[in-house]
């Protein structure tokens, strides 16, 4: 016998107004055809994954003799992942300890924290235009309005920002994904960090830096985190294990302010307690045991041969009135589409059922006013004749409906 539904009317919170499901989200259970060729998840390449290493480090955590493994733990983190995060991150120019570093059940996590530590109802996050999805549905509950920043191929617009800043007397918080941004694939310029670190002083500003790719660079030289040209402690960097080691372990980290690292602890303890002990362990055992720069620059190279194939295919088969983000890293490429074109009604009546070929429509990447000609391309998760065939088959069909 069925459960039964809640009663009619039943009275819940007003933050569950704007937690609603996702469109996106319904029609993509249709990508999870097998014949569909999926340019849709923002998944790393399971082939890569170094299971061995983890397989070993499993084996002798549970070997009987190391019990604790299995146990409680500390809510911020195991101490020893801590330090090892702190070291992954001293050698990326952050000067900082274990006592710096939360665990977190992935990056998004952080998102969820942050908002709560910072949002009362009706305040503003300022997003870069389009932005993250996963953090708009991690602010929903706070109620907050979005305050859009206007991109090119550096990253914010630094104008636009003071634009929007002097107008959004209740921004609290600045939300960025400086390398590699998920949807678009461009990166925030060296310039332009010091300028977001010096609005955010000046409006008084909690910024949220989220990394999840920026260890997932192909081409150029590294920039400096937001974090490092952080003088007044108001920088939360959120950095994660999902894409340089196992995306299954659900293992992230924060790195911010005595103060506000603290109070996202008790925010953590709230929520979930810990993270699971048996993982936090193999991951700083995986660390300790193997080079895990090593492991990052083969995943590196797999991934800038499958990004080069990407545009390669694209700069073949697309017709001449679309075009898409050249990304130094991460695991995305950007499609803009004519004007008037509406990509989730293309991918709905054309591109699943007749190409078999999946990817995210874009108008849900815009906070406010959404942009119904673009998507969201993933190259990492498909096979190399996957990327060639499903661009061509895409592409096929788009010259035959687009001037």
């Amino acid at each position: 016998m069925p459960l039964p539904s809640s009663p009619p009317g039943l009275q819940l919170a007003d933050r569950m107004v704007g937690v609603v499901p996702n469109a996106i989200g319904e029609l993509l259970k249709h990508g999870a055809d097998p014949s569909v060729i999926s340019f849709a998840g923002g998944y790393p390449d399971a082939s890569l994954f170094p299971v061995d290493g983890i397989r070993a480090v499993m084996a002798e955590l549970l070997d009987g003799q190391h019990n604790v493994a299995l146990q409680y733990t500390v809510s911020d983190g195991l101490p020893v992942l801590r330090e090892q995060v702190a070291k992954f991150m001293r050698a990326d120019g952050l000067d900082i300890g274990a006592d710096d570093v939360l665990i977190l059940q992935g990056g998004q996590q952080g998102l969820d924290l942050t908002g709560k530590l910072v949002l009362n109802p009706g305040d503003t996050v300022v997003t870069e235009n389009p932005t993250f999805l996963g953090a708009l549905i991690a602010f929903a509950p706070n109620q907050p309005t979005y305050a859009p920043v206007r991109m090119d191929e550096g990253g914010m617009v630094i104008s636009d920002l003071e634009r929007v800043l002097a107008a959004s007397p209740r921004a609290r918080l600045l939300y960025t994904v400086p390398e590699f941004q998920n949807p678009t694939g461009v990166t925030l310029s060296v310039e332009r960090r010091q300028a977001v670190i010096d609005l955010a002083d000046r409006y008084d500003l909690v910024v949220i830096e989220d990394t999840p790719y920026r260890h997932l660079r192909y081409d150029g030289a590294s920039v400096p985190t937001l974090k490092s040209l952080d003088t007044q402690g108001r920088v939360v960097h959120l950095g994660s294990f999902s894409k340089i080691l196992a995306p299954g372990m659900r293992l992230g980290w924060a790195i911010a302010a005595p103060d506000l690292l603290a109070k996202l602890g008790l925010l953590k303890l709230a929520a979930d307690t810990q993270c699971s002990t048996l993982n936090m362990a193999a991951a700083a055992a995986f660390m300790e045991r193997y080079d895990i720069h090593a492991h990052i620059d083969h995943m590196r190279g797999a991934y800038r041969r499958k990004r080069d194939l990407m545009l390669e295919s694209l700069e073949e088969h697309m017709p001449p009135s679309v075009s898409w983000t050249h990304p130094v890293g991460g695991l995305f490429t950007w499609l803009t589409f004519p004007e008037g074109f509406d990509a989730t009604a293309f991918m709905r009546d054309q591109a699943l059922p007749i190409a078999k070929v999946a990817y995210v429509p874009g108008a849900t990447f815009f906070p406010n006013e959404q942009e119904p000609n673009h998507a969201r391309v993933n190259f990492s998760g498909a096979t190399d004749e996957g990327i060639v065939l499903g661009v061509k088959r895409l592409g096929e069909l788009l010259r035959t409906i687009l001037p």
